[in-house]
């Protein structure tokens, strides 16, 4: 992460912002408080988007062991 104080990012806006593009965090600072942070925006999630990639095997919705179904409840028997 780096940090530039706010007269710096005033400056050189187009060039922090492809470096957060990149990945990059950028912190804006005022007199060495930081007071910003810079961050690539995430493309929203589409509903649906996973369709077909992933495959639940049938014995997901098996039941469970009882050991394992006990330490759930909280009825551990150690």
């Amino acid at each position: 992460m780096t940090q530039v104080n706010v007269d710096q990012a005033k400056a050189e806006l187009s060039a922090l912002l492809m470096r957060v593009r990149e990945g990059e965090e950028i912190v804006i600072a005022d007199e060495g408080n930081p007071i910003a942070r810079l961050v690539a925006v995430r493309a929203p999630r589409k509903p649906g988007s996973a369709k077909g990639k992933i495959k639940i095997h049938d014995s997901f919705f098996d039941p469970l062991p009882d050991e394992v179904q006990r330490a759930f409840e909280g009825d551990s028997e150690e």
